[in-house]
């Protein structure tokens, strides 16, 4: 095979099988080839292993990967070993000889890449090692843990710095990493001393993930659900404790799900036996503490569910990246409980008591804690985009609507809920501020029971002045009200709800609160049946058996060589057998995701597996409009392969255009919903008002001013807007409060669609 380490596409294609580098991958590689310091930031599953194994196989001499995770280094050396490259890591799992016999294979040149743990670094043994090799690239992967700065922080990266200036010669120095601010970047360059580095951020959408956030009165009896209905798929579950761990995969194992469990309680032993269960898909269902994931390279994970909100949106977004790493459709759904937040809260607390910081180094850490506890707090209840909001987290913006979320996928109404919060304010004032929000939600609504009764609250002048509104509603608004700081939580077991100093200004009419809420029904609490993702089918019913039946000569190929079956081949590589039907070598390497190596090992048995199946026939197992780039997904009570069809922007079609017709006077949230229903919408991706609103703003048409009386901004029209022909409106809600629209006559609605037509057409 040395012939093939000449240049990167050649090894990408006959090493690793891929035709093409995908986004961000072949700059990266050319820069390291090049000689150039690098720091790429890409999100889970863009194939960040692939920038750094490619030039590493083009170098002579070896390149180190330092990594804090034991499975990763498994899941890559394997995946390696698989693709015909010799490769070795060194951790605590390994025996003093087997570390020793590593090392001297390494030095005898039969490895190329060596995986290491931090800690290993400072040892007497690999020191020598290293001094006497030549060294020519050490990456840094997780490279988010060397700041402080970063969600998970380990000190023993910082010996990382010392290992390098102590070798002989400077190596080529990579860093990579899924989840990092601009800060925790610049931090890493600065603590790294990287020269002059290339620096990637390639985004961090991952499009074939579908997020959704519920907030379910029973998460138990939610959970063994959906795990029913996604019975055949692969599934992590988060949990934020052990004891929540142990009682979940109880449940499901009690209702005849195989499913394993992982914690830091547990033995190493049963830790590494459950997760070689889950890996080698003998479980399919995984109940774990964020201790478990970080370096798997599972990729047929379908969901990613999380029982507890997690600490930070760096985490979620880890986590839940997960899903979907084959770059098939997936899903991930977080389950919030207003405890959530109380328990994060003392998790971090409890996780800097022991911290070798000084006073002042952990007092900002905490802060920094806390802030990232509110902006996830916020990912729970906002009703824009869920999408967009992780993307504006980390600096990227994209589109308002990206139409594969809850919040894309549900119609809002905006409501002036102003005068129950003025009630609930006066409720928990009245009482003296010393109930959780349970006691000030059940005498809003004046239930019976007899606590309300013990403390007199039945008395309360607000009892039962809300008696026709759900629990869930209120407590919806609730949730605003903490989150917009009016109030706030103590940290207490039984939390307390206190007014802050920002709560005066609803009470004195300063303030109104807007919030919206979906339009089935204001009470909507997300455990109503959902719009699921709407899907088509790719392979044909004869194609899903092919399907089954390459799946189960793969599960058995997997067994006789003892590593997980995705190392083998993964569900897309089968899904592209089946569409192809591949008859012969030529064909079978034009298959994604098969190399030179994986061929001599495997190809000729899959092919005659297809060839059985098919009695040699060229037959066409997907559907219309299917290729090798859709997306795979699941159907909601059924186990059958599925991809969403990929949609278009939205463009103003011929049949769109005859169904256009004025509408008089309308609010630019109606003249887009008269739009959208006239587009395919398994085709075509919403037009959003946000859109159309953020181009009036550049041409001048109208501006945000802020409203000193309900102290926000809101949108106002320009002179030249109301030459256009557009107008404000005074309405009166139903709780008799005034507010203002934009209106747009037949005239706006004309500009606008020449602005659509220029724009998107």
């Amino acid at each position: 095979m040395e012939d093939i380490y000449d240049k990167p596409l050649h090894i990408l294609k006959k090493v690793f099988g891929f035709n093409e580098f995908r986004e961000g991958q072949e700059e990266v590689v050319k820069n390291i080839l090049s000689k150039r310091d690098s720091i790429a930031i890409m999100p889970t599953g863009a194939g960040k292993s692939i920038c750094y194994q490619v030039p590493a196989l083009v170098f002579e001499g070896i390149t180190i990967v330092i990594s804090p995770l034991i499975s990763l280094m498994k899941d890559q050396v394997a995946a390696l070993n698989e693709a015909g490259v010799h490769a070795a890591y060194i951790n605590s799992s390994l025996t003093p000889r087997q570390i020793s016999l590593a090392l001297q294979y390494a030095s005898q040149g039969k490895y190329k890449i060596m995986y290491v743990a931090p800690e290993r670094l400072e040892t007497e043994e690999f020191i020598e090692f290293a001094s006497n090799v030549d060294i020519k690239m050490v990456t840094v992967d997780e490279a988010h843990c060397i700041s402080q700065w970063g969600q998970d922080f380990r000190p023993s990266y910082l010996k990382i710095v010392q290992f390098i200036e102590g070798l002989p010669k400077r190596p080529i120095i990579s860093a990579f990493t899924a989840t990092a601010t601009h800060e925790v970047i610049e931090d890493i360059s600065c603590i790294l001393k990287l020269d002059n580095p290339f620096k990637l951020i390639s985004g961090y959408d991952r499009s074939n993930l579908y997020y959704e956030v519920r907030c379910p009165k029973n998460k138990d009896e939610e959970i063994v659900n959906y795990v029913k209905e996604h019975r055949t798929q692969c599934g992590i579950i988060y949990c934020c404790t052990r004891k929540s761990v142990d009682e979940l995969q109880e449940l499901l194992e009690a209702k005849g799900f195989p499913t394993a469990k992982y914690h830091a309680g547990m033995s190493d032993s049963e830790r590494n036996d459950n997760q070689e269960d889950f890996i080698y898909d003998r479980k399919p269902v995984i109940v774990a503490t964020n201790a478990f994931g970080m370096g798997i390279d599972k990729s047929n994970v379908r969901y990613v569910i999380h029982y507890n909100m997690p600490k930070s949106m760096e985490e979620y977004y880890q986590e839940a990246g997960r899903a979907g790493r084959d770059g098939e459709a997936a899903e991930c759904i977080l389950f919030y409980a207003a405890k959530d937040v109380r328990i994060n809260q003392f998790l971090i607390e409890k996780s800097h008591e022991n911290d070798e910081l000084t006073y002042s180094q952990r007092e900002v850490i905490m802060q920094r804690d806390d802030e990232r506890l509110k902006a996830m707090t916020y990912y729970c209840f906002t009703k824009d985009c869920l999408r967009e909001y992780i993307l504006g987290y980390f600096g990227e913006y994209g589109q308002a609507c990206c139409d594969n979320c809850i919040n894309c996928q549900t119609e809002f109404d905006e409501q002036d809920v102003t005068d129950i919060c003025k009630d609930i304010i006066g409720c928990i004032n009245e009482s003296g501020q010393r109930f959780g929000i349970n006691v000030i939600a059940a005498t809003l609504m004046g239930r019976k029971l007899a606590k309300l009764s013990a403390n007199n609250m039945v008395n309360n002048s607000y009892y039962g002045k809300w008696s026709s509104k759900k629990e869930a509603y209120l407590k919806h608004i609730f949730n605003k009200l903490v989150i917009d700081d009016y109030l706030s939580l103590t940290n207490d077991k039984y939390s307390i709800v206190k007014l802050n100093n920002k709560a005066k200004s609803i009470i004195s009419g300063d303030i109104k609160v807007i919030m919206k809420l979906a339009k089935r029904t204001e009470e909507y609490s997300g455990a109503e049946e959902r719009r699921g993702l709407r899907k088509s089918e790719v392979l044909t019913s004869k194609g899903l058996e092919l399907f089954e039946d390459l799946r189960n000569l793969r599960t058995i190929k997997a067994k006789e060589e003892a590593v997980p079956p995705y190392i083998i081949f993964t569900d897309k590589t089968l899904i592209d057998m089946c569409i192809k039907l591949p008859y012969n070598k030529t064909e079978m390497l034009m298959v994604n995701g098969v190399g030179d190596h994986k061929y001599e090992k495997y190809g000729q048995l899959f092919i005659d597996a297809i060839y059985r199946f098919t009695g040699g026939e060229k037959q066409k197992f997907y559907y219309e409009g299917a290729d090798e780039n859709s997306k795979l997904g699941s159907q909601k009570g059924n186990d059958k392969i599925f991809r969403p069809r990929k949609k278009g922007e939205f463009y103003l079609t011929d049949y769109i255009k005859k169904g256009i017709k004025p509408l008089g006077k309308v609010t630019i949230s109606q003249f887009v919903d008269h739009l959208n229903g006239l587009r395919d919408e398994t085709t075509m991706k919403r037009i959003a008002g946000s859109h159309l609103t953020a181009i009036l703003k550049e041409e001048g048409f109208v501006i945000d001013e802020f409203n000193k009386l309900i102290g926000r901004s809101t949108l106002t029209v320009t002179q030249e807007g109301e030459k256009l022909g557009i107008s404000t409106e005074k309405r009166i809600s139903q709780k008799g409060n005034e507010y203002s629209v934009l209106i747009y006559d037949n005239n706006a609605q004309t500009y606008l669609l020449s602005l659509i037509e220029e724009r998107w057409n």
